[in-house]
């Protein structure tokens, strides 16, 4: 395992070598482990293993940015010494204030032994255990189980020095007949924590119940959305409108609207990096500790998230959000929460006359960020509801709906929810109803 000695070391000798009047070290090593699989066999097994040290350099208002993989001192030295020579060259941002100031970090214990140290023969053996589910049924499975662990290390020259170690294992799997697909998916700290078996049934069952789906007309339905659809779609909408730089753009659809009702009651959404049901840093990456911010409380618009240099304009402090500089999008969110509610997916279904059950979408776009209209399909595993019951399978629909609206029709929200891979970290969402879901088109699969 990388010695978090080793990251801060090579951050402390590029804060040494820099003449610059400020200077950020961003450093990181990444070591995973993948056992892929298609067909029902396993076919590749890869691992991979890599750093790097991003410098930026600050001098006045301008800033210059270099990287490298190579963390011996002369490289690094070589780095610090280019991140100057682009600084010096650029023109100043006026808005630039300064690099944050440290501020106490408290540290998650989010490694597992079990997942660092898991070898090739036991994720070949709990593939195995997913196949074991699939084959009897004639079904085809593919997808890749992966485990593995990321260091991140910031420091800056008035300070900040955090370093943090994160463990984390993945499965995918896509479950297919002729004419039917399903997906499972997990994310965990300890790769233990992933049921195989769980995940297998589940899919198993989906693509069976999928077979020969029928077309269903475009329109207007209720819809009963998975977990994996409702962090695809709150992950486009936190990139659309919950980071600080999309507001002062004037491009976020939270512009002029804070305090009010835009959503159903039943919805509320933060970013909370230290929820023991999410996995992520407690730092940013300019090492500002990660602050709980609560975008939509019941409905109704509360915050947004900031680095320094969004806070800095507006006279505010960063709430700990920052992604890697250089960074044109602003502060995102990456560990987004949806309360639970007080509904169960049965509940869901039993009070449905006539609905679509979605099991996640595919081939997402943000169409209009500003009215949060997405556009995409759903896949592997859409039924139609009538009566109460799952009665039909339907061939995959395109929709185009604003999320906003979408949420704003709301009905049930699920007690349990589930930590899914967005496009923007880990999320953990439930189930929701939603009415008046907006189908556009029919594919012919």
């Amino acid at each position: 395992m990388i010695d978090k000695g080793k990251i801060e070391e090579a951050m402390q000798t590029a804060i040494g070598y820099s003449t610059a009047d400020q200077t950020e070290v961003l450093a990181s090593s990444r070591s995973t482990a993948l056992t892929r699989f298609s067909n029902n066999y396993i076919h590749q097994n890869v691992a991979e293993t890599n750093m790097s040290i991003s410098i930026r350099a600050v001098i006045g208002k301008r800033q210059g940015y270099a990287s490298t993989n190579r963390l011996d001192k002369d490289s690094i030295k070589e780095t610090v010494n280019k991140a100057i020579k682009i600084a010096e060259h650029r023109p100043p941002d006026p808005d630039f204030v300064s690099l944050p100031e440290p501020g106490p970090i408290i540290l998650r214990d989010m490694v597992s032994d079990t997942t660092v140290n898991y070898t090739p023969g036991q994720r070949a053996a709990a593939v195995q255990r997913l196949l074991g589910v699939i084959m009897p049924r004639n079904l085809t499975a593919a997808g890749a189980l992966s485990t593995g662990y990321t260091t991140v290390g910031v420091a800056n020259s008035l300070g900040v020095n955090a370093v943090e170690t994160i463990s984390e294992a993945s499965l995918k799997t896509v479950v297919m007949s002729p004419t039917s697909s399903a997906f499972g998916s997990a994310v965990a700290v300890n790769v233990a924590d992933i049921d195989i078996e769980k995940i297998a049934l589940e899919v198993e069952k989906t693509t069976v119940r999928g077979q020969n789906p029928v077309e269903l007309e475009p329109g207007r339905y209720t819809v009963v959305l998975y977990p994996n659809a409702v962090a695809d779609m709150v992950s486009f909408m936190a990139f659309a409108g919950f980071g600080a730089l999309s507001l002062q753009e004037g491009r976020s659809f939270m512009k002029d609207k804070f305090g009010q009702q835009i959503m159903s009651q039943n919805i509320s959404i933060w970013d909370n990096a230290y929820d023991p049901s999410t996995i992520g840093f407690t730092f940013d990456f300019e090492g500002v500790p990660k602050e709980k911010v609560v975008f939509i409380e019941n409905g109704v618009t509360k915050g947004i998230c900031y680095d320094s240099y969004t806070a800095n304009k507006e006279g505010k402090k960063s709430t700990g959000h920052a992604l890697p500089a250089p960074n044109p999008y602003g502060p995102l969110p990456l560990n987004l929460v949806m309360a639970p509610g007080g509904s169960s997916l049965a509940q869901m279904i039993k009070t449905s006359e006539r609905a679509v059950l979605v099991s996640r979408f595919h081939y997402t776009n943000l169409e209009d960020p500003i009215r949060t209209v997405l556009t995409g399909m759903t896949r592997d595993g859409t039924f139609l509801i009538e009566d109460g019951e799952i009665k039909t399978p339907v061939k995959n629909l395109r929709f185009t709906q604003s999320i906003v609206e979408a949420l704003s029709k709301v009905e049930l929200v699920s007690m349990d929810r589930e930590l899914k891979e967005g496009m923007l970290g880990a999320s953990y969402m439930p189930w929701l109803k939603i009415s008046e879901f907006n189908f556009t088109g029919v594919t012919q699969f």
